[in-house]
């Protein structure tokens, strides 16, 4: 298996004595004490870009910790959360599909920095590499991006809590939203958070429930949308993505006449990110258990003193972005960054768009 060389890090020196540089050094695996400050010192910092969930994923799918500290000089410094694939050798990611958002860790990254990190992957990754970065900082990293690196476009929505829960549930929820908080509150809707794992074999069945759903809706055959939805996210994914992240991982469970209704997986750290959701429709349908499920989230990311709650990729999906947007949320236009030796993005591409034809497939509305 290849890996990326781990390159000396300069001793340390005074601020004033050391010039910035526009080839900054690097060190592979990032320490963990340097990235640690690097997480505290980022206000758009998530979950998904600390040491705990990098370790989470390489325990859960065998992938190496290939991270790197970047040094610009004159204390400058930016990280990348970064895994060698072991599905997939050569391949780097930040991050593979389905586990969320990478991209740079540090106080506000600036173009001429990213475009620095970009052209060091190109230089050093064996077949390739994949940078899905927080859509917040998307203006940074298109104004950064050299030639020949492309850039898949991607959506994602976010809600801003900066001004409390009490501004978001005036001014972001839509009446109709605010209104169907109360009918799942009228209705008893039970709810329980779950900071251990406990509860997830109970969102697992609920997100089987929606994959049988959604396979319905798109023309996929059940049985192959059981199999895919298995690989992606295996019981044992999502336990340790709860048990493994010390509090950060919550799951927010719904129970209408105690049975469950619906669930969604929210990471919370300086900022929240809504990562999973699945429900029962016969049962949160009626009810709105999700919308009573979000209020309480985002409550309890607004006390916790949370920025933001990103409500994770949306794709061209019109229906999840009204749901977003009732909340209160708002679009975020970004970029899945991509280098690689050989056209496999397009080859992929290309097979999957032929199956999806030859099955009817329908994409989300």
């Amino acid at each position: 298996m290849s890996s990326l060389p781990a390159l000396r890090l300069v001793g340390p020196l005074e601020r004033e004595e050391r010039p910035r540089l526009a080839v900054p050094e690097v060190v592979t695996p990032a320490p963990r004490q340097a990235w640690a400050r690097l997480i505290a010192d980022d206000p758009h910092a998530l979950v998904t870009q600390t040491p705990a969930w990098t370790d989470c994923m390489c325990a859960t799918t065998g992938s190496r910790d290939a991270s790197r500290l970047y040094d610009f000089g004159g204390g400058r410094k930016l990280l990348l959360p970064l895994v060698d694939l072991r599905r997939r050798p050569g391949l780097y990611a930040s991050f593979p599909s389905a586990w969320g958002f990478g991209g740079l860790v540090g106080a506000d990254p600036q173009p001429g920095e990213i475009r620095a990190v970009l052209n060091d992957l190109r230089a050093n990754c064996a077949l390739g590499v994949r940078v899905r970065t927080n859509p917040l900082q998307h203006a940074a990293w298109a104004a950064g991006r050299p030639a020949g690196v492309a850039a898949l476009p991607r959506r994602a929505h976010a809600i801003d809590l900066r001004e409390g829960f009490e501004h978001v549930w005036k001014h972001g929820f839509s009446s109709r939203a605010r209104n169907h908080v109360r009918r799942a509150e009228r209705a008893g809707v039970r709810v329980e958070v779950d900071t251990t794992g406990q509860l997830a074999p109970v969102f697992h069945g609920l997100f089987m429930q929606s994959v049988e759903r959604w396979a319905a809706k798109q023309h996929e055959p059940v049985a192959l949308a059981r199999l895919r939805a298995r690989r992606r996210d295996p019981l044992e994914k999502l336990r340790r993505m709860v048990a493994d992240l010390d509090g950060a991982g919550r799951l927010w469970v719904a129970y209408v006449e105690e049975r469950p209704a619906a669930a969604i997986l929210v990471l919370q750290g300086a900022n929240a990110h809504y990562t999973r959701g699945a429900m029962d429709a016969d049962l949160a349908g009626p009810s709105r258990a999700n919308y009573l499920l979000h209020r309480l989230a985002i409550e309890d990311a607004c006390r916790s003193g949370c920025a933001t709650y990103q409500m994770g990729e949306t794709g061209d999906s019109r229906s999840l972005a009204q749901f977003k947007e009732s909340l209160g949320a708002e679009p975020h236009d970004y970029a899945e960054y991509v280098i690689e030796r050989f056209p496999m993005t397009a080859v992929d591409r290309g097979v999957r768009g032929a199956a999806k034809r030859f099955l009817r497939f329908k994409d989300h509305d």
